[in-house]
């Protein structure tokens, strides 16, 4: 039998709100409609306002509304020009905005944003949300997700895979009987916010400004002392640690006291950063064993990315997933239509080796 989700998901990035829309049988799995929208500008400059500043519980919780409503707007949009019949919808699935993820505090926690109560009342349909907090519960990271469904999708191709999903953060599924994942570190995060602040762009076109710039070896090295990169799993991390505070403070030896100016080309600041990115990815794969990494996520649209990742793997074929016959571009909003699949029918994600927690279980709340 046939049943039909929507998958919303918004990343740190804030770049976008991805939809999916998925048709899930007992054996397959099917992408028929996906599109991205755009993030509201006033909404994204909120939410960055809330990660790095404080903030009132009454604006936290304003925002939290005008999120829902966005999400809501959003979906109803999509639903429109898909000619989706609302009938035929078991139920979305929804991410939210992270807007804090603190798992490894004396009061560990995960906070994302977006009001499901609001957007089931604005759209008449279900929504499942709320997936990270029981996971934290049973002393678990809550993240990440997307190895159990990189393995429900891939653990049919017959060669050794890591699959690596690089959105703001990036996030590595080793594949096999024992499934592992973690979060390798920052994905395109410091390099949207290094051309945002430089050249007023929202991203690095298929990394031209980082190609037009030569990656500097000591700012490399000393961004590789961060003691995430070396910490043991399980870990996940995002804007919390990953920010513009933390490339400030990278930056701050790179400026003579005088003058205050960085002793380093902007263009070789992004270089860097993309290849700080490159490296702490590629070193976790080459100890994974991997005959094969599949990449997705918004990294996949950046040639320069994907090229210097090919160069540091050598021996490990390097493809993105839409070689595999699955959506690069939307593969974590399916990964939430799959979610609230799961959590509807009452099924246990296989996540407690990924994430540390004391058991598997099911995730999700039910909005009805």
């Amino acid at each position: 039998m046939s049943e039909y989700y929507i998958g919303v998901m918004s990343g740190t990035s804030l770049d976008g709100i991805d939809i999916a829309y998925c048709q899930i049988k007992e054996h397959s799995f099917e992408l028929l409609h996906s599109d991205a929208y755009p993030f509201d500008k006033e909404i994204k400059e909120e939410i960055l306002k809330a990660i790095n500043t404080p903030m009132t519980l009454k604006r936290i919780g304003e925002l939290d509304t005008r999120l829902g409503e966005m999400y809501a707007n959003t979906i109803e949009r999509f639903i429109s020009q898909k000619r989706i019949d609302k009938k035929q919808i078991t139920a979305i699935g929804l991410h939210g905005q992270t807007l804090w993820h603190e798992p490894n505090s004396a009061n560990p926690f995960s906070m994302q944003l977006g009001n499901p109560n609001v957007i089931t009342a604005l759209t008449g349909v279900s929504v499942v949300s709320d997936f990270r907090r029981k996971d934290i519960a049973l002393g678990g990271q809550g993240a990440p997700f997307a190895p159990a469904f990189h393995q429900y999708l891939f653990s049919r191709l017959k060669a050794k895979i890591a699959v690596v999903n690089i959105g703001g953060m990036a996030n590595l599924s080793i594949l096999g009987e024992r499934l592992r994942g973690y979060d390798t570190g920052c994905g395109n995060v410091l390099m949207d916010y290094w051309i945002s602040l430089n050249r007023g762009e929202t991203y690095d076109k298929d990394g031209e400004w980082a190609r037009s710039g030569t990656f500097d070896r000591d700012l490399l090295e000393q961004m590789l002392k961060e003691p995430y990169f070396s910490k043991a799993i399980p870990k996940s991390t995002g804007r919390e640690l990953f920010n513009a505070d933390w490339l400030e403070r990278e930056l701050r030896k790179f400026s003579p006291k005088k003058s205050g100016a960085l002793s380093i080309k902007k263009e070789d600041v992004q270089a860097t950063l993309l290849e700080l990115s490159v490296v702490t990815i590629a070193n976790e794969v080459k100890k994974s064993g991997a005959d094969m990494l599949i990449v997705c996520g918004g990294g996949v649209k950046n040639s320069y990315l994907m090229q210097r990742l090919g160069d540091k793997l050598k021996g490990t074929e390097v493809v993105p997933s839409d070689e595999c016959g699955v959506s690069s571009e939307f593969m974590e909003s399916m990964a939430f239509a799959w979610l609230a699949h799961e959590r509807v029918h009452r099924k246990c994600v296989k996540l407690s080796s990924i994430t540390g927690a004391s058991k598997d279980s099911i995730l999700g709340a039910i909005y009805e």
